[in-house]
């Protein structure tokens, strides 16, 4: 008589990729997380759009007053809509980056023309906004509504780099492998997701800075690989340092302060007086002209943009 055959073997089901990482780390975003504006329930998706456009290259400190104002002005994008992109411009202030800006704007005016003034939740959607890209689109998705998407900012970056991958900085632009890695890594279940998004995120914020990081204040430097490595240094290209002293952006931006400061057209005498070098300042302002920052007009006059 043949024995009976024995049901094959089954082993249990591995852990996701990064299942260790996930509660530690939204454990400690638990206790540690900053209060910001635009994770308060009541900022909405407006706000979260705001403050994601805002952040980019900019440190918390300086965007918190600008942003307060903003949606104080504008709570809505149908109310930044209905205003001059160069009304957006001249509330920017001093941010930086003032194409950003205009990209804000034009964000507003298709949400309102094409959704009604609601920020859609579809991830498809927002990536066709005007000035919306990969990161902004899963940004405002995750934060905003709660979805599973890699969030993938320079602090989530630095992070995956070290802790996943084992060195120091990931590479100056994000490459496929930091996309496939980033989405491996992603919690199944959505909520854990959004939380690990913006966990992630704060955790290289205030704990694994680019510079002096804090790894004993940690939640998974047990498991860092760079840390368990040694922290080797650096051997990819140079890190770019931002510089701004006597270059065409500080330039531009001291053009912009004079056309944000006035509520009439300005004399190209008056641009003259903001830096001494003619060539440099002249390559500046067509620079913000051709960015449409800046609109000409007839006799030497110069105004911030009113479509």
């Amino acid at each position: 008589m043949t024995a009976p055959m024995k049901p094959p073997h089954s082993s249990p089901a591995a852990p996701a990729p990064g299942a260790d990482l996930h509660s530690p780390v939204i454990d400690w975003f638990e206790d540690h997380a900053r209060d910001l504006p635009w994770r308060h329930p009541e900022a909405g998706a407006w706000g979260v759009m705001v403050s994601e456009f805002m952040l980019q290259q900019t440190p918390v400190s300086r965007v918190l007053p600008v942003y307060e104002q903003w949606l104080a002005r504008w709570p809505r994008p149908a109310d930044l809509a209905a205003e001059a992109s160069g009304e957006a411009v001249r509330a920017w202030g001093r941010l930086g980056y003032p194409r950003r800006a205009l990209r804000l704007h034009g964000a507003a005016v298709a949400i309102t023309e094409r959704h009604g003034g609601d920020v859609p939740s579809d991830h498809a959607q927002l990536l066709a906004l005007p000035g919306i890209g990969e990161y902004t689109a899963a940004a405002v998705a995750s934060f905003a509504y709660g979805q599973r998407h890699a969030v993938l900012d320079t602090n989530v970056r630095r992070v995956f780099a070290r802790a996943v991958t084992g060195v120091q900085y990931p590479p100056n632009a994000t490459t496929a492998a930091e996309r496939r890695l980033a989405r491996a890594l992603l919690p199944e279940d959505e909520r854990t997701a959004a939380r690990w998004a913006a966990a992630s995120m704060e955790l290289g914020a205030l704990v694994c800075t680019a510079k002096n990081e804090t790894c004993a204040r940690c939640p998974i430097a047990a498991q860092c690989a760079w840390r368990l490595a040694g922290k080797p240094g650096h051997e990819g290209p140079p890190r770019r340092g931002q510089t701004y002293a006597g270059t065409d952006r500080q330039v531009r931006g001291k053009l912009l302060a004079v056309l944000r400061e006035a509520h009439a057209p300005v004399p190209q005498a008056a641009l003259d007086r903001v830096w001494h070098e003619p060539v440099q300042r002249a390559r500046a302002l067509d620079g913000l002209v051709a960015d449409g920052l800046v609109e000409p007009l007839p006799d030497g006059l110069y105004r911030l943009p009113l479509t």
